[in-house]
């Protein structure tokens, strides 16, 4: 095992024992200043080290004390650490089979405590992974335990928790099968209830069966419904569970309040999340298949007053590609924009609120474009569909690859088709139009409430207007509005029925709404256009300019799907206003 520097433990009143040798004993005082140098880059002063022993926590945490008093964060501690000392730093270790006897052996409380995950073993030595490395009588007891060497791997915390997470749940794999569950309905939720056992170990909670199975029920029944969310919303008295379908938040359970900390628990261990964190926001992502389908799954956690607030999303990466035809705009509009599409260079915005469709309108103009003859890229948070012929890069802003950073990377990759998932901020919208500038044809989605508001809103993010009209070629605006269902013809009833009152629509669950259709308006940048933008004019007079060229606004498409049957009128209010 690799030597770490030392620091002197706390002074006691207790007679000095005889040292044995190697152990770490306090500084004499006239040696800080070399303690100081065998911290190598940590550059502690020497009052820093004198100061040491008596500071809280200083003998128990001693790594995380040590990062305090020297106001370094934890990866470039780690790094200065690892460069002294040689050790290896993995900011994501990966955890394999042969670490077994690790998870075998030592107590999980004690793994947590310090903060030690078995990586491999190749049957002689140990690599073990910790974020809290000052610790040498920890990794003594470690050696013992497992009758073998331990050879030190530095991690971040974070990486550290997943492993041990995930070393403790028995190495079950990532993607959790999920098998056709009894129906979830209240009787379902009390007996599963019913039958979890209360534990003050969150990870023990996490891996009961009933909690196993009622987690597995909620995410079946959520993806039978088509739901694309799921939230789970911890209440003073009660715990509500709801369900996203066709833009609208539907309250669809409500467990007992003592089941959420084991469905967070639960939740978290699927999500390779810190499951004692309780106290802070949380991210994580995990995939379950349903049958053949593979759904991805992104995790969001929040505290709040009552509890844990989690929102699931639900990505089918299984499901089919949709065409221009399936979003539902009008052949007029997909020959319009397939002529844009077909133009070697410039820029194609897409902009409507979150949630809209915009990238699945993008992913079916795609599909419009020879991607034999182009080579097309993208850069997406998250990749929602995965298209053949079509190169897709995942933004990760913890290994740095943001909308920016990534759109300078498919520069250097030879595209001809660049699609960039969101234009957030003033670096990714430059390089959008230098990318147009030199030759490339760029589609990117933007947030705006119709389409003349995208040119005032890339003139507020601090774009030149010259710059707009010599790149710019048009905006798409769009938003969801619900279908009516086919079934029940927008009753929401069951009308085949033979009963004298006839039950709700099974299809529909009653609300004579099922999926959603796409209202459009499509802006050409029009000479006229062109000359407001360099005079800066306001959204209102760009869309009198545009009307004046035959424009037409979500407005007008969506009274025309009203005539045609496919949505009503008061729900294009409600999304239109």
């Amino acid at each position: 095992m690799a030597k770490l520097p030392f620091l002197p433990v706390k002074k006691t009143n207790a007679a000095p024992a005889k040292a044995d040798a190697g152990a770490i004993v306090p500084a004499p005082a006239r040696e800080w200043g070399r303690v100081a140098e065998l911290m190598g880059d940590l550059a502690p002063r020497a009052d820093q080290l004198k100061a040491f022993p008596d500071l809280p926590g200083s003998d128990s945490e001693p790594w995380d004390v040590l990062l305090s008093l020297l106001a370094l964060d934890e990866h470039t501690a780690l790094e200065k650490l690892s460069k002294r000392t040689g050790l290896p730093l993995q900011m994501e270790p990966k955890l394999q089979d042969s670490a077994a006897r690790f998870y075998e052996t030592v107590p999980g409380n004690m793994a947590r405590e310090h903060q030690v995950a078995g990586l491999h073993s190749d049957g002689q030595v140990m690599t073990v992974a910790t974020s809290q490395p000052l610790q040498p009588a920890v990794f003594t007891v470690l050696e013992n335990r497992l009758r073998m060497p331990v050879r030190l791997v530095l991690a971040p915390r974070g990486a550290v928790t997943n492993l041990i997470n995930r070393g403790y749940e028995q190495k079950q794999d990532l993607v959790t099968e999920i098998v056709e569950e009894m129906p979830l309905d209240q009787r379902a939720i009390e007996s599963a209830a019913g039958s979890i056992k209360d534990s003050n170990d969150l990870l023990q909670l996490a891996r009961q069966t009933p909690v196993i199975r009622l987690v597995n029920m909620i995410l079946f029944e959520a993806l039978r419904r088509r739901a694309s969310d799921i939230h789970v919303h911890p209440m003073e008295q009660k715990l509500v569970i709801r369900f996203r379908i066709d833009g609208m938040l539907v309250d669809s359970f409500t467990p007992p309040l003592a089941l959420a900390p084991a469905i967070s628990s639960r939740l978290k261990v699927m999500t390779e999340l810190d499951i004692a964190n309780r106290h802070s926001p949380q991210d994580g992502h995990t995939q379950v298949r349903v049958g053949s389908r593979k759904v991805d799954i992104r995790l969001s956690v929040i505290p709040n007053v009552y509890g844990e607030r989690i929102v699931l999303r639900l990505l089918d990466q299984t499901q089919n590609k949709l065409s221009l035809d399936q979003v539902g705009m009008g052949k007029p509009m997909q020959k319009d924009l397939i002529s844009l599409v077909d133009r070697p260079n410039g820029i194609i915005l897409v902009t409507g609120p979150t949630g809209s469709g915009k990238t699945t309108t993008l992913y079916g103009a795609l599909g419009a474009i020879d991607r034999s003859s182009r080579n097309v890229m993208t850069i997406e948070d998250p990749v929602e569909y995965h298209l053949d012929g079509i190169s897709q890069t995942q933004v990760n802003v913890k290994r740095g690859v943001t909308f920016a950073g990534g759109l300078r990377a498919l520069l250097r990759q030879d595209p001809d088709v660049i699609l960039v998932g969101e234009i957030r901020d003033q670096e990714t919208a430059q390089l959008a139009v230098q990318a147009s500038l030199t030759g490339h044809l760029v589609l990117a989605t933007l947030h705006t409430n119709d389409a003349p508001s995208a040119i005032s809103r890339l003139l507020d993010i601090g774009i030149e207007p010259y710059l707009v009209t010599s790149t710019l070629l048009a905006v798409v605006a769009q938003r969801l509005v619900r279908r009516v269902c086919g079934d029940c013809k927008g009753t929401g009833l069951n009308t085949t029925s033979s009963r004298g009152q006839e039950p709700r629509c099974e299809r529909c669950y009653g609300t004579g709404f099922y999926g959603r259709i796409g209202v459009f308006e499509i802006m050409r940048v029009t000479e006229e256009i062109r000359r407001l933008t360099v005079q800066q004019a306001d959204s209102l007079q760009l869309l009198d300019a545009a009307k004046r060229a035959g424009f037409r606004t979500m407005m007008d498409d969506g009274m025309e799907k009203v005539r045609q049957g496919f949505t009503t009128e008061a729900e294009l209010n409600r999304v239109l206003g």
